[in-house]
């Protein structure tokens, strides 16, 4: 990769580094907040939920608009939205100002990730050349979210404003990178007549809303608001089979192997999402950790961002990316089951191989799931189906941490209670593997072999990311009481 082309990864890679290390940061600052602005816990937590119900909610929306809108258009818009709210973010002095920048910023990263994700897939050719482009994405994001959990904890240090600053002038270089080297859309007749480019805006209000009440049904356990949800997404595919132009064209779920990646990706976020969440709970209410302490612990995780770019790519091609992903969720399986008998003064050293093992699961499944993603879809569909995969893991996330969440406060003691939980990503991220086992036996597929994928299929897709989702190490200290009952 030269030239342009490797200005243009730069800036992607630049891009979701820093909606990892925005994410990561915010998560340790959490205590910080609380303390200066006087928030109580319920608030706090809507610091975190804004997020994700504005980048789960829109997400979809967010990749039909790169499609229909132009890529690089809405890249650079929305990173300049992201610019803006971060900051303001920062300025913030009550709770319900810096829970509606979150929400703004969410919304924004649901419109530049997949409109950044196309412009790779677009950009490079299918094969090697893109899967060595979306294995050094995937390393960036990985470490966009482990950077950030350290700079997080020093910044939080000085002063938690510097934890919204801080990305706002690594947002100001990346957006002036991708004004110089992210290519404008080539003329086409359909460029020529930008009315033809209509947006489906009906089903954009249901698909959102009903996204919207699914995820927060979900994070506050809320069966009328989950049922509502349902309801929307039905009256959704009612609406798109008989519009003219949908927003999201039924006959690409019509495939089994998309729909079974995309129930792996999101039983695979929701059992890493819900393991992290524990252990953090864990390491600060029954071990007496501080944050800093609990974000270096947890910090091996982010051995994928040194394997993805590196090691992944030559298993990828010996391997193909079916048996990656399939190894990567027993591996995940395995570590998760050696959380099982979690002891009251575990030491550091008894963790460590369960964090490891996480870390090299989370590079065999992530990568790969990522370059299946976009194998198989046609171009004009490439930010769609980027939008399907992230509202997967978003949705997966929220579903974890609810999962958790109301097992662990079912019981008497806290240290019970995470015990039994354990059994949720344990048991969640068996049933993504067994999901992904009926495209293994189809074959694997490997560079230069077409775009048939294992455990996906032609048009497969299933994505995740640490920096993608707005859960993580700060989150535990802040819920522990709530989630004690």
């Amino acid at each position: 990769m030269r030239g342009r082309r490797l200005g243009v990864l730069l800036v992607l890679c630049g891009a979701i580094f820093l909606e990892g290390i925005d994410v990561a940061m915010l998560n340790v600052a959490l205590p910080s907040i609380r303390a200066d602005l006087g928030l109580e816990t319920g608030t706090l937590q809507w610091v975190m939920s804004a997020y994700v119900l504005g980048y789960g909610g829109f997400m979809l929306l967010g990749g039909r608009a790169a499609d229909l809108f132009g890529r690089r258009r809405m890249f650079i818009g929305w990173l300049t939205v992201f610019l803006l709210f971060s900051g303001l973010g920062g300025l913030a002095t009550e709770g319900w100002q810096l829970i509606a920048a979150r929400f703004v910023t969410g919304v924004a990263a649901a419109f530049m990730t997949p409109a950044g994700l196309s412009v790779i897939t677009t950009g490079f050719d299918e094969g090697p050349q893109r899967e060595k482009a979306l294995l050094v994405y995937s390393g960036t994001a990985a470490a966009g979210f482990s950077v950030g959990l350290v700079a997080g904890g020093l910044l939080a240090s000085v002063g938690w404003r510097w934890v919204f600053f801080a990305p706002v002038a690594l947002a100001a270089l990346i957006l002036a990178g991708a004004l110089a080297f992210v290519p404008k859309a080539p003329k086409t007749p359909e460029s020529a007549h930008p009315q033809r480019a209509r947006i489906d805006v009906w089903g954009g209000v249901l698909v959102t809303a009903g996204v919207v009440l699914l995820v927060l049904g979900v994070e506050e356990i809320s069966v009328p608001a989950v049922l509502a949800g349902i309801a929307l997404l039905a009256a959704f595919a009612l609406v798109e089979r008989r519009t003219a132009e949908p927003l999201v064209r039924l006959g690409i779920l019509r495939s089994p192997g998309l729909l079974r990646a995309n129930a792996a990706a999101l039983l695979f976020s929701a059992a890493f999402f819900g393991f992290q969440f524990l252990v953090v709970l864990y390491l600060q209410e029954v071990r007496g950790w501080s944050t800093l302490q609990t974000s270096l612990a947890m910090l091996v995780i982010g051995i994928d961002a040194v394997l993805s770019p590196t090691v992944v790519p030559k298993l990828v091609a010996r391997y193909g990316n079916g048996r990656l992903i399939f190894g990567g969720l027993l591996l995940a399986a395995l570590a998760y089951g050696m959380f099982l008998p979690l002891g009251a003064d575990w030491s550091y050293l008894l963790m460590l191989p369960s964090l490891v093992l996480l870390g090299l699961a989370f590079a065999l499944v992530y990568g790969p799931l990522t370059i299946v993603a976009t194998e198989g879809v046609a171009e004009e569909e490439q930010g769609l189906a980027g939008g399907l995969l992230y509202t997967a893991f978003q949705f997966g996330a929220a579903l974890g941490l609810a999962g958790v969440t109301g097992v662990a406060a079912g019981a008497a003691a806290p240290l019970t209670g995470y015990r039994a939980a354990l059994l949720v990503p344990f048991a969640a991220v068996l049933v993504a593997a067994a999901v992904s086992l009926p495209g293994l036996r189809r074959g694997s597929h490997r560079p230069g072999q077409g775009p048939v994928a294992v455990g996906a299929g032609h048009g497969d897709a299933a994505v995740g990311a640490h920096g993608d989702v707005d859960l993580g190490v700060g989150q535990g200290v802040d819920t522990a009481q709530h989630v004690r009952g």
